[in-house]
């Protein structure tokens, strides 16, 4: 199956080299789509550099810094229209291990619609985060699972392959969420869809070159989406559940 791992950037110019080297060690076969939203520190122009040499790797140059969902939503079209049957997500950072992607890859090809490398199930680990940080991230995962009646251990997590069919059966113009709330809008809709999901173990370490993305007013914004989409099954448009 022809697969294509997308990695969205935005100032990674310190660690891209590295991390698409790993993919290529892992997954031989396989592309690599880096969605570059202009960042100042020329990562896109590094990886236009590199790509002269990598008949692999590809680069998609976006304006402007516009949020980790759209540019998955960005990668998905590309893919889609280069006719891609496997697409993964992938931070640009290492916090995602390349050496996991074949357990990714093997579960798609055995069935799943969506397999997602999981910090949440036996043999998944966080070795770098605090326990109040642990937490917190283990009851917002528990907390979505709970209102959205979704079976999945880990709906945050960033590091996940998907079959081309399942993306194709999703609206992607309808998401609009970022960061966490994309991660959880996405598995939720494979699995209304009726689609299977599949859970990987894996270990997941904080970034150790450039800075992290990822704030506050993310996992908020996460927080309230779940909310607003539980209530919204619940009471019925233009009345009220009694």
């Amino acid at each position: 199956m022809r697969v294509l791992v997308i990695i969205p950037t935005y100032d990674e110019a310190e660690n891209i080299a590295d991390v698409v080297g790993r993919v290529h060690d892992a997954v031989p076969d396989a592309h690599v789509l880096v969605v570059d939203d202009n960042s100042p520190d020329g990562t896109g122009d590094l990886v236009e550099a590199m790509a002269g040499d990598d008949a692999n790797l590809h680069l998609l140059r976006r304006a402007g810094k516009a949020g980790l969902g759209s540019a998955y939503r960005a990668g998905f079209a590309w893919g889609a229209a280069e006719g891609y049957e496997i697409m993964v997500e992938m931070d640009a950072d290492l916090s995602h291990d390349p050496a996991a992607l074949p357990s990714l890859l093997a579960r798609v090809e055995d069935g799943a619609d969506l397999a997602i490398g999981s910090r949440y199930v036996p043999g998944g680990s966080i070795p770098d985060w605090k326990w109040h940080r642990k937490a917190l991230s283990r009851w917002g995962n528990r907390y979505a699972g709970a209102v959205l009646s979704l079976d999945v251990a880990d709906a945050t997590a960033g590091y996940r392959a998907y079959r081309a069919t399942a993306l194709a059966d999703i609206d992607l113009d309808s998401v609009r969420a970022d960061g966490y709330g994309f991660q959880i809008e996405m598995a939720d809709r494979v699995a209304r869809n009726g689609g299977r999901i599949d859970e990987v173990p894996i270990s997941f370490t904080d970034r150790t070159r450039g800075t992290s993305k990822m704030s506050g007013r993310i996992v908020v914004e996460a927080l309230v989406l779940v909310t607003w989409w539980g209530v919204r099954r619940r009471v019925p448009v233009g009345g009220s559940s009694t």
